[in-house]
């Protein structure tokens, strides 16, 4: 199983702690990447409205490319680039630039969108979010997969569009679509090389929700004549205080891997910095976390149940269910 680390871009003039500055998104990067994590994931919003203070962002795609340049072996993407705010051309180009500088190692993540509130301040058009992204995915897949698209729809009308310059795969991109709903998991289906979703930590019903919808992807699979195991799986978590201590460290593997029993491949992760922990700090306490979800790959994790801080490797038995953890706070730009 892969483990993947969540970089926030939100923040509020004046909060405490303070916006994130790109010296602390850049630590975080690296601190992830020392760490063992396989991929960073950044998310994308024009603006978080709230009664309280509006929070911004950063631009998701400069930032990507930022840390494309900063890092050297870690894989990179989005959770996930929201469809509204860009044309599908310029998405396809964006993404092959930074597949470019990072030499390989970006993956394309996008979605419908589902942050409605944030689009008409900034004159971006929220109506028929399905349908818009329905006719942008066919334009992106045919750019990054063959080079070259057209489409005369009703929202993009593209006559003939091409992609010059492809980057280090002109074979093309790994394509992650975000989808939660029927017609879009169909779409996932049929453009994507992995499907991804969202939990809370600790929602109730979290597991068997993920459950209901892998069996939608895999029917969703089958009414194309597409072998579901061809279609990767990814669950972003959000959100849990970085572990401290073995007792805690185990535990976290041991709810992590849990989800490879719903045939999760990948799993990213919301860390949370605990009391007095900077944000590279807390992608730094996970090092120990990722080695233990990387080795689950080849034996399963069981906690003792009396002693959770010792690990047992074993060859057959399933692990326990996850523990709840607490949540912070849950922002996801996808439906």
């Amino acid at each position: 199983m892969q483990i993947r680390a969540y970089i926030r871009l939100f923040g509020r003039p004046g909060s405490n702690p303070p916006p994130p500055a790109w010296a602390s998104i850049r630590e975080q990067a690296l601190a992830a990447e020392a760490a063992g994590f396989d991929l960073v994931v950044l998310e994308d919003a024009a603006l978080y409205p709230d009664e309280s203070g509006d929070a911004g962002l950063w631009e998701a795609m400069t930032m990507a490319a930022a840390i494309a340049a900063s890092t050297t072996t870690i894989g990179i993407g989005h959770a996930v680039i929201n469809n509204p705010y860009r044309h599908p051309t310029l998405v396809a180009r964006s993404a092959v630039t930074l597949d470019e500088i990072s030499g390989g190692r970006y993956r394309l993540g996008i979605g419908l969108g589902n942050t409605p509130d944030d689009y008409p301040p900034f004159g971006i058009d929220a109506d028929h979010r399905y349908s818009r992204f329905a006719e942008a995915i066919a334009v992106i897949h045919g750019l990054l997969r063959e080079g070259r698209a057209s489409l005369d729809g009703e929202y993009y009308r593209v006559p003939d569009a091409e992609l010059v310059l492809r980057g280090p795969r002109p074979s093309g991109i790994p394509i992650v679509i975000a989808a939660g709903k029927p017609k879009a998991i169909r779409l996932a289906a049929r453009y994507a090389d992995e499907w991804n979703w969202w939990v809370e930590s600790d929602a109730e019903g979290g597991r068997e929700r993920l459950e209901a919808l892998t069996r939608e992807v895999d029917a969703a699979c089958q009414e194309i004549g597409r072998d579901p195991a061809t279609l990767r799986r990814s669950v972003d978590l959000f959100s849990f205080t970085a572990p401290v201590g073995s007792d805690e460290v185990a535990a976290l593997a041991a709810r992590l891997l849990a989800y490879g029993e719903l045939g999760f491949d990948e799993i990213r992760c919301d860390v949370r910095p605990g009391s007095g922990l900077t944000g590279a700090a807390a992608m730094a306490s996970m090092s120990e976390v990722v080695r233990l979800v990387h080795t689950g790959d080849e034996h399963r994790l069981v906690l003792r149940p009396r002693q959770q801080a010792t690990v047992e490797l074993r060859g057959d038995p399933t692990p326990p269910p996850p523990n709840r953890m607490s949540l912070l706070q849950a922002q996801r730009m996808t439906v």
